[in-house]
């Protein structure tokens, strides 16, 4: 039996509404990922408008590999409907694996929308063929890794790239697609 394909789908928490990434999405997230902070622990340097269209353009594509799937969001702030961040999977079905990343910009750090997004995608990952949830997190920042550990995952004591890989800590048995 063939699975349908897995595709980010809308979302929604308390605060923000998680909609599916699309190229436009740049000219409003360009502005929320220019602060050079947001790169202090990942490297690199905000792209402009027209390089983040280019990249959302070719992650809206899908992965070039055709076991991964690639699910990226824009969280928005629901009321003014401000663009605040990204959340997004890389997720491998036949393996049961979803690696997990969110990044909010530096004026709506601290208020919890990180956490509020990683766990609605979280959530909606335990409904895929997916049983093991990944996250890599630099060892000195402390809010990705509460981030983390809001979504159920804690440190497995392996490094990749300099970067401590948390992962869930059972396997869950996650349901068709």
């Amino acid at each position: 039996m063939r699975r349908p394909p897995v595709r980010p789908v809308a979302l929604a928490t308390a605060r923000l509404d998680l909609l599916p990434l699309l190229p436009e999405h740049a000219d409003e997230m360009s502005l929320v990922l220019a602060d050079p902070a947001l790169h202090a622990f990942t490297g690199g340097a905000p792209l402009s408008r027209e390089a983040l269209r280019a990249r959302y353009e070719r992650l809206t594509a899908g992965s070039p590999d055709p076991v991964v799937v690639w699910a990226n969001w824009v969280l928005r702030l629901r009321g003014p409907g401000r663009l605040v961040g990204t959340v997004q999977a890389t997720i491998t079905p036949s393996q049961g694996l979803a690696e997990v990343a969110w990044v909010v910009g530096v004026p709506w750090q601290g208020l919890g929308f990180a956490s509020e997004a990683a766990r609605a995608l979280t959530a909606w990952l335990e409904r895929l063929p997916v049983d093991r949830l990944v996250a890599h997190v630099h060892p000195d920042h402390a809010a990705s890794a509460a981030v983390a550990r809001a979504c159920g995952l804690r440190p497995a004591g392996h490094r990749q790239d300099g970067e401590i890989r948390w992962q869930s800590p059972a396997v869950r048995a996650g349901a068709q697609a």
